[in-house]
């Protein structure tokens, strides 16, 4: 009986942390990124990680000096994205974008994405809808 109660109290526990862990690592747009600092970057695409609670684009931008930045691209939900037309095949290594968004507030090459426009002169829509983020620009 009692090794039956703590293997019930271990599943419970296991099943707490589950729930909660993804609500500590959401946050909110203002949170992280500048409402008044809109961006739009052009570059080549060095990854896509379709991951929960926000899926990620990898860019490599270059200045007008010739540096490369790889910069970190937040996006909506990777459910969410799908709802709005994305597939994993539109975002390929070594596609060129152009992303429009908002800049992190802590000066990190990292934006939030409102729209993403495909070298095949297709617009979709990125933004994380519901977190304070602006309207699409």
């Amino acid at each position: 009986m009692k090794a039956r109660l703590t293997v019930s109290m271990a599943l419970a526990a296991g099943i707490a942390l589950a729930l909660v862990a993804p609500l500590t690592a959401h946050h909110s747009f203002s949170a992280e990124f500048d409402a008044n600092k809109p961006v739009t970057l052009e570059g080549t695409i060095t990854e896509m990680k379709w991951v929960n609670p926000h899926a990620w684009l990898h860019i490599d931008v270059k200045d007008e000096t010739g540096k490369i930045t790889n910069w970190a691209i937040e996006f909506a939900l990777p459910q969410a994205l799908y709802r709005r037309g994305w597939r994993r095949t539109d975002l390929p290594v070594g596609a060129a974008v152009t992303v429009r968004g908002w800049l992190a507030k802590d000066g990190t090459p990292t934006a939030n994405a409102s729209n993403v426009t495909l070298s095949d002169g297709r617009r979709l829509f990125a933004g994380s809808s519901g977190t304070g983020a602006p309207q699409e620009q």
